[in-house]
């Protein structure tokens, strides 16, 4: 079945249209194939590119290269993710080796930007964990423990320190760590199509129907076309299970966003001017927000076990009706029809939050399932991943590889049904922080 993502994202209406798009019609032979063009895919094409250069290496999009779930997300590139403290060395070790995931994510982005020298709004402000729920602090007292045992700068905030920060008195209790990025995905991502080495050949609106490997060579049917290939990258990480990818092991959940239009003058200044920042929930399903440089808010309130390839009009309508509640929460005096967009986007989970990146095969990989953190880790370990493909090694990979593996699933339809009432124990959990 055909991805077909609503158009209404704003990150992708701030882009410019492209006019070089190519889709595949006839079949072809190569020496790699990589499935996927967002973040993992675009690195893994970079990377096999700069050791190939004489070969043929193709990348191949259901959708219009990077405008799936890498221009659909969030913007932030992760240091730390949230966790309630730890009972043991062990949990801490294997916390520790988590953040050492995020921290080579973020030195791959940055390699990147400095090296083609991208303007993506790029933003070293660090990142807030935030709740309006005074018991709460509880939980980020336990993490602020975490955060000082592995040297993490961080700092506990109250009421009155959120509203100067953010501009709304919403949030009673609040944790900022001070190594978190926000950026505009969208710029990143369409800087990396932009600068593809010349020998990769990359064709968009392209869905991979099935395939199968017959003796040492890869068989790829397309719609309009095939592809045979010596080497493939699985890189599609929300529609890994959909294509037999580590099916046990992940699975897709469809999130909704929405973007306001830019404050006017004096609704910025009756919120304070703030500079811009994000804010990340204490609870799982609570919400998403931040300001822009330009002064937007973005929401993200909604996470649920969806038909991952369509979303409709009237489905996101329903969608945005509770963003607009979660604005309104924090910033009453704004207008009800503040809303400019929105729009869904999918990721993909793993059960214990591990990601993925493996040899399936002599010549199969396969990376992706970054639990929220795609921006860093999927740019490192698509470049991660083409390095172990072509049978060599890095500290980075030694460093990937010493993360606790993904733990195995149920199937359906017990997966869908304990994923299902674990969002809805959530939802109810984190109802006052949508």
């Amino acid at each position: 079945m055909e991805v077909i993502n609503d158009n209404n994202c704003s990150w992708i209406k701030d882009l410019s249209f492209r006019n070089d798009i190519k889709k595949l019609s006839s079949n072809l032979d190569c020496e790699w194939l990589i499935v996927g063009a967002g973040y993992t895919g675009l690195s893994a094409a970079r990377k096999l590119g700069q050791i190939y250069p004489n070969q043929k290496i193709i990348l191949v999009d259901a959708q219009l290269a990077g405008e799936g779930a890498s221009s659909r997300n969030s913007g932030y590139l992760v240091d730390t993710t949230l966790n309630d403290g730890f009972s043991s060395n062990k949990e801490l070790e294997n916390y520790k080796k988590k953040s050492d995931i995020y921290k080579l994510g973020i030195e791959s982005v940055k390699r990147f930007i400095k090296e083609y020298q991208v303007d993506c709004d790029w933003n070293e402000c660090g990142k807030y964990f935030a709740s309006s729920k005074i018991e709460d602090k509880k939980i980020l007292e336990n993490f602020s423990k975490t955060l000082s045992k592995l040297g993490f700068k961080h700092e506990m905030l109250s009421n009155i320190d959120l509203k100067k920060k953010l501009g709304t008195n919403f949030y009673n209790i609040g944790l900022y760590t001070q190594g978190g990025i926000l950026l505009h995905p969208g710029k990143l991502v369409r800087a990396m199509i932009a600068t593809l080495p010349k020998n990769i050949k990359l064709y968009e609106n392209s869905t991979l129907i099935k395939w199968r490997k017959l003796n040492s060579k890869i068989y790829c049917n397309f719609k309009n076309g095939s592809i045979k290939t010596k080497k493939i990258i699985f890189a599609t990480n929300g529609f890994l299970k959909s294509l037999g990818i580590k099916s046990n092991y992940n699975f897709p959940l469809t999130l909704t966003a929405s973007m306001t239009r830019p404050l006017k003058d004096h609704e910025f200044k009756l919120i304070g001017k703030p500079k811009e920042w994000g804010v990340l929930p204490v609870r799982p399903m609570g919400a998403t927000i931040r300001m822009t440089k330009d002064r937007r808010f973005l929401i993200r309130n909604t996470a649920e076990i969806y038909n991952p390839y369509k979303m409709s009009q009237v489905e996101l309508k329903k969608r945005s009706i509770k963003q607009i509640i979660g604005i309104k929460k924090r910033f009453p005096k704004l207008s009800d029809n503040i809303i400019e967009s929105t729009w869904s986007g999918v990721v993909s989970r793993t059960r214990n939050s591990s990601q993925i990146f493996e040899k399936l095969d002599d010549n199969i990989f396969v990376a992706g399932c970054y639990n929220g953190s795609g921006i860093g880790v999927g740019t490192l370990f698509g470049e991660q991943i083409a390095i172990k493909a072509s049978n060599e090694t890095s500290k980075e990979i030694d460093i990937i590889e010493s993360r606790k593996r993904p733990t195995w699933l149920p199937p359906n339809p017990f997966l869908n049904l304990g994923v299902k009432s674990r969002l809805i124990y959530e939802r109810i959990r984190a109802r006052s922080e949508i």
